[in-house]
């Protein structure tokens, strides 16, 4: 059987399934929501710069918000800068966090440019800097999150694996893909499975695990301690839930259409609680629905009222509108 639990350092986690840090989408009502489905045992802010931390910039505390009962999570910084990432490292376990984590693995052009995410797996003199400077700032423990490598001839992350580890890392997740292969690629974990082979901390393996079947397989051939999910858990929020049922050998849990669109109508209003721009909901709202409302047997009716709407009122319509039309609707099963 494969393991169903972890711990990182003294942190425990259980079950061994975690929701990946992304952008605009692990704010705390979408967390919330993962949590509240169950099945997920560590979760991750969206990733937040250094520099504005360090700067105290007041979006990017707010982006540090949890509840007294996320426990454990953690929270993820970016940057290049030494001192400014050990200073946001301090600022992120004064916040309350359990674990600390250097984004290593953001493909994204933006924060490549400034030599942030992914770029770092080219500087590795640099990443160690930063890990020796973010690891003397805090004494929570320090995990890393990156990709294979850069491209396909330069998949460095054992070698990388083994340098983060010797300046006091105690975590790795490494994502199959290099960051040349952004969202697509070849799917290959020979990489994880060299990391798992070459370090004596937990190994995570990230990349394309959206269901039981793809989640048991790369368990099998990389022998992760564990696995981080992220898109996957935009389409179904039910994924961990129906993870954790396959490592223990039991049935996926069984969700009614009519019960998805009432998690996304309740994901709505916690949105709207929570940021005072209608703009700013709208957005990471259609983000969301752009995904999770794919397979309903509305011939994507639904998904594209939502993403057409020009307004909360206008969408919330269609959500209320789809539920009144569709009161009881065939199971949707998971895994």
């Amino acid at each position: 059987m494969p393991p169903t639990s972890l711990h990182i350092r003294d942190v425990l986690v259980t079950p061994n399934l975690v929701l990946a840090p992304m952008e605009g989408v692990t704010d705390l009502p979408f967390r919330r929501m993962i949590r509240g489905i169950g099945g997920c045992g560590l979760t991750w802010t969206e990733f937040v710069p250094a520099s504005q931390l360090a700067a105290e910039n007041r979006r990017a505390l707010a982006m540090l918000a949890t509840d007294p009962d996320e426990r454990p999570f953690g929270i993820q910084v970016y940057g290049r800068e030494p001192a400014i990432l050990a200073d946001a490292a301090r600022m992120a376990q004064d916040h309350g966090a359990d674990i600390v984590d250097l984004n290593m693995g953001c493909p994204s052009k933006k924060v490549c440019a400034h030599s942030g995410g992914s770029s770092l797996m080219r500087e590795p003199l640099l990443a160690a800097r930063i890990l020796r400077a973010m690891r003397a700032a805090i004494t929570i423990p320090l995990t890393v999150k990156m990709r294979s490598g850069w491209d396909a001839g330069s998949r460095n992350a054992p070698e990388l694996s083994e340098l983060c580890v010797s300046e006091g890392v105690e975590a790795i997740t490494v994502h199959w893909r290099t960051r040349a292969d952004l969202y697509g690629g070849e799917r290959r974990l020979d990489t994880i499975a060299e990391v798992v082979d070459r370090v004596r901390v937990p190994v995570l393996a990230n990349g394309d695990v959206v269901d039981a079947p793809s989640a048991l397989d790369t368990l099998r051939q990389t022998g992760a301690a564990g696995l981080v999910i992220g898109r996957g858990a935009v389409r179904d929020p039910w994924v961990f839930r129906t993870i954790e049922a396959a490592l223990h050998g039991q049935p996926a849990p069984v969700v009614t259409q009519a019960r998805r669109v009432a998690l996304l109508h309740e994901f709505l209003d916690a949105l709207r609680a929570r940021f005072p721009s209608d703009h700013a909901v709208l957005g990471r709202f259609k983000k969301i629905s752009k995904y999770f409302t794919e397979g309903l047997d509305d011939d994507g009716a639904l998904r594209t009222s939502i993403l057409r709407g020009q307004s909360l009122a206008e969408v919330e319509a269609h959500v209320l509108g789809w539920r009144d039309r569709n009161p009881v609707c065939a199971p949707h099963a998971h895994g």
